[in-house]
């Protein structure tokens, strides 16, 4: 049994990740962060130009033909660099909703622009700040029409089709269409725009069959949970790899801080954390790529660990650079801000440590 990619997946790794290293260094992130631009363009451009957004896409609809393994090794190189682009809405959740759920004529009209970039994806939930589920989600689906509010909308301000819950049912929304209305919305990591959005008699089809959706919505999340664990391992390694930096660099009493014991401990748990996490994604990763039957089991593994050293790597960066850490023109704050956020993406630490707990008694059972 192989749990490493092969030859071909690390060279595309490769190729990734010299790309983001040369133009979406955390300079990108911060511009982003400071200004009004919904996300970096330029880089989303190049990516969508690597092939990287349509990975997964058959290539009768404009993708590359190739799969989530694939895509798990993107997912990392953008964690890694904290790259400010919509990989989580339009690729993990639109692109794979309608890949699974959606008819030929929408896959053939949506599948091309999201594989090419020309139209950002998101998926619309939650109506606030409580956890979404079938008893406060109020939007409503009828003759062809959605009437609600969704809030917070990952990349709302960008997206040009949603995914929405309305009515017990996914919906697909063009969110150009009339009586759609956004506002911005603020949140922790300003480098992930969100945004609230309005449906009035906004026209919408339907997504997969009717009254399902929150059983797709789970089979969807399921599945965005494995490239999401690795965008948090990628994120977690640059944060132990910039705190081992500073370390090594930054003297005190004539000696560099990596030396002090407390410093060494520090990176060591941060190490140990990311190896624990990089396990449990790869058996997830494989669980995804086969289909297998343990792959909510490995799904929620992953979260919960990947949450685990993403947000403890963040934190531990921020400790080890000491004052400076805390400062505005630092960088430790930028993954410290992805880490927190990515933590409450797809339900918060205890949604996933409650479904990990569920589906082991659920196999124990079995």
């Amino acid at each position: 049994m192989n749990f490493e990619f092969s030859g071909e997946q690390e060279q595309f790794r490769e190729s990734v990740r010299r790309f983001l290293a040369e133009k979406c260094p955390l300079g990108v992130t911060r511009r982003i962060l400071d200004g009004g631009e919904t996300h970096a363009a330029e880089v989303w451009r190049r990516l969508a130009e690597m092939g990287a957004l349509g990975v997964a896409v058959p290539e009768q609809y404009g993708g590359l033909g190739l799969g989530p393994l694939e895509l798990c090794v993107i997912a990392e190189e953008i964690g890694r660099a904290c790259a400010p682009v919509p990989m989580l809405s339009s690729v993990y959740l639109a692109t794979d909703a309608l890949l699974r759920f959606g008819s030929q004529a929408q896959k053939e009209k949506w599948l091309p622009k999201l594989a090419d970039g020309s139209v950002i994806g998101t998926i619309a939930v939650a109506e606030g700040p409580q956890q979404a589920s079938a008893s406060n989600v109020r939007s409503t689906f009828a003759w062809g029409k959605i009437n609600g509010k969704k809030l917070p909308v990952a990349d709302g301000a960008a997206a040009g089709v949603a995914i929405v819950m309305a009515s017990s049912s996914l919906v697909l929304v063009d969110l150009t269409a009339p009586g759609v209305t956004r506002e911005p919305v603020s949140t922790l990591d300003p480098s992930r725009k969100y945004a609230s959005i309005s449906f009035e008699a906004t026209p919408a089809e339907l997504l997969g069959n009717a009254g399902q959706g929150w059983h797709l919505l789970d089979e969807l999340y399921v599945a965005a949970a494995i490239p999401l664990a690795f965008e948090q391992i990628g994120g977690a390694e640059a944060s132990l790899y910039m705190a081992r930096d500073y370390a090594l660099e930054r003297y005190a009493f004539g000696k560099p801080i990596a030396a002090q014991q407390a410093i060494k401990h520090k990176l060591a748990d941060m190490y140990i954390k990311l190896e624990l996490a990089r396990s449990n994604a790869y058996y997830g990763a494989m669980m995804l790529a086969e289909s297998g039957t343990d792959l909510a089991i490995a799904a929620a593994a992953s979260r919960v660990a990947a949450t685990d050293a993403y947000v403890f790597a963040a934190q531990e960066n921020v400790q080890t650079h000491g004052g400076i850490g805390f400062t505005w023109d630092a960088n430790p704050q930028l993954h410290y801000r992805r880490a927190r956020l990515l933590s409450h993406t797809l339900g918060g630490p205890s949604t996933w440590k409650n479904r990990l707990v569920a589906e082991l008694e659920k196999k124990n059972a079995a």
